[in-house]
């Protein structure tokens, strides 16, 4: 595929014209260092297919939250790809959204808090993203209520990439490459704070899990899962372990906080210091199991560096806590006696050999997610 090589500091007339008519490779002026935009001569499609048959889930269909007003585009996500991973959206031009959304770890960060634009850690982990049209909360702890206003607020944090965003509007609009885009994506080169939030988030809606060893099973029978795939299978649907009464349908998710017994006492309480609420304290967002197999480390503090641990903790390890979710109780009462499963090593074994059917490798070496910049 012929690609059109932009340099992020080259403002040459010729870059706009040749941008905009997308017909051959332009050889382009750059300063030595700088970073060198690369994108394909046609667009590529960002429209989220049909999602399998096992995905027709009247919870998934409720929980769908793509507006109405920002449907996915090529042109729109096209921008938010390169907004995505531009450093220039951090401070010192450090730090992008995808410095600590990794696509070959599934969108997420290796290490258990981020790192900020000037070296310091953040709070929490990153959240990988997956799916994000099924989400209506954003965060941990659900401060943000749509993907739109959750895009803007890493950019603004002190810690994560320190910009206000008139200066990131007046960065934008000096370099050559964003009023083409602005202008495929929104039919004019303005460049405003909405129409940041908009394509950023037409991009992350448009990278969508659907293609794992797990799908291709839904559609046959799972004739190609091993014996302990299966045995993971069952038990994480059979009622005992009641993996899937929080990780519900075919995206493992939910939408809703709670609290999954990770401490007697939180130093983080999570959703409850957005609310206010006690009976909030020590509850996080339920992410999606899809891709868990690459998004280590685990939970929102980082605490857990492989499955087999999470695992464990709901086998024996989970906290008694006021707030404790009601799913991992023995009474089946929120804030009873905590759960201790029982598992035998086999059975252990069994469910991450399941969770790993969850991988998309479709997804993760997809070139229309990577960094288009390089470096």
């Amino acid at each position: 595929m012929n690609r059109l090589h932009i340099g992020i500091g080259g403002s040459l007339l010729a870059v706009v014209l040749a941008f905009a008519a997308c017909r051959k490779d332009v050889p382009v002026t750059q300063e030595p260092g700088e970073p060198v935009l690369v994108l394909p001569e046609s667009m590529y499609s960002y429209a989220v297919p049909p999602m399998p048959a096992h995905f027709d889930n009247i919870l998934l269909q409720i929980w769908e939250s793509t507006p109405a007003d920002n449907p996915v585009t090529d042109a729109g996500a096209t921008l938010g790809r390169v907004l995505f991973y531009d450093r220039n959206l951090s401070a010192n031009r450090t730090t992008s959204c995808g410095s600590c959304h990794h696509q070959d770890r599934g969108f997420s960060d290796p290490h258990a808090s981020s790192t900020g634009h000037m070296g310091q850690p953040t709070r929490r982990n990153a959240m990988h993203l997956v799916n994000q049209f099924y989400s209506r909360q954003h965060f941990w702890d659900f401060r943000a209520p749509t993907l739109e206003a959750q895009v803007l607020m890493p950019i603004q944090d002190a810690v994560e990439m320190g910009m206000t965003l008139p200066e990131v509007l007046g960065r934008l609009q000096a370099i050559p490459h964003y009023r083409p885009l602005f202008t495929n994506a929104f039919g004019n080169d303005s460049i405003t704070e909405d129409r940041i939030a908009r394509s950023l988030a037409q991009f992350i809606r448009s990278i969508a899990s659907y293609r794992t060893r797990y799908d291709a099973g839904e559609a046959n029978a799972f004739a190609d899962f091993t014996p302990m795939e299966l045995d993971g299978k069952n038990l994480f649907y059979n009622g005992a372990t009641k993996c899937n009464h929080c990780h519900m349908t075919a995206n493992f998710h939910n939408r809703e906080a709670r609290n999954n017994g990770l401490d007697a006492v939180y130093a983080d309480n999570g959703l409850g210091e957005i609310t206010g609420d006690e009976a909030d304290n020590g509850m996080f967002k339920v992410p999606s199991l899809r891709n868990s197999e690459l998004t280590a480390p685990y939970m929102h503090d980082g605490r857990f560096n492989t499955l087999e641990e999470v695992v464990e903790h709901y086998n024996s390890g989970v906290q008694p806590h006021p707030n404790l979710d009601d799913r991992l109780t023995v009474e089946g009462l929120v804030g009873g006696t905590p759960l201790q499963m029982g598992l035998s090593p086999y059975e252990k074994q069994a469910l991450v050999a399941f969770l790993k059917t969850l991988t998309d490798v479709p997804l993760v070496n997809d070139p229309r997610f990577s960094d288009p910049f390089v470096h």
